[in-house]
């Protein structure tokens, strides 16, 4: 575990971040983090961010930028993990797209706060022990 101060942010952040005008709040938001050196990258929204892009150019650009962040690796306690959240948030009632549930458990086993826009992590926060900051009413 990491044991620190580092933030998770996911997709559902960093889409309205990258746009040419981004709501304030997260642009503010993300810009302390990233000049604080505290934000931190999964693979999972690494695949997302990168997936999307629309160029060679774009999809360098931003893979370098994403190359520059802490990194939370994936491996085999973060697949368990996941597996188990899948099957206890069920239990629960809660269909939790399993991409969610990957990346909450990769914030879970890091010990780092998740940032989002996605409803699912608030779900998710309350049967768990994931950690979330909501910019839920920022972005939609």
């Amino acid at each position: 575990m990491l044991k620190n101060n580092l933030v998770l942010i996911d997709t559902s952040v960093w889409v309205p971040f990258l746009r040419k005008s981004p709501p304030p709040t997260v642009k503010n938001e993300v810009d302390l983090l990233l000049a604080e050196d505290r934000v931190a990258i999964f693979p999972m929204i690494r695949l997302e961010l990168l997936g999307g892009t629309k160029s060679t150019k774009e999809f360098e650009r931003l893979g370098s930028r994403l190359d520059a962040l802490h990194q939370i690796p994936i491996g085999d306690a973060n697949w368990d993990t996941a597996a188990e959240l899948a099957f206890r948030l069920r239990q629960r009632g809660k269909a939790i797209p399993y991409t969610d549930i990957l990346i909450g458990s990769a914030a879970i086993l890091g010990d780092v706060l998740l940032h989002h826009a996605d409803r699912h992590f608030d779900l998710m926060a309350e049967d768990t022990d994931l950690r979330v900051k909501s910019l839920v009413s920022v972005v939609r």
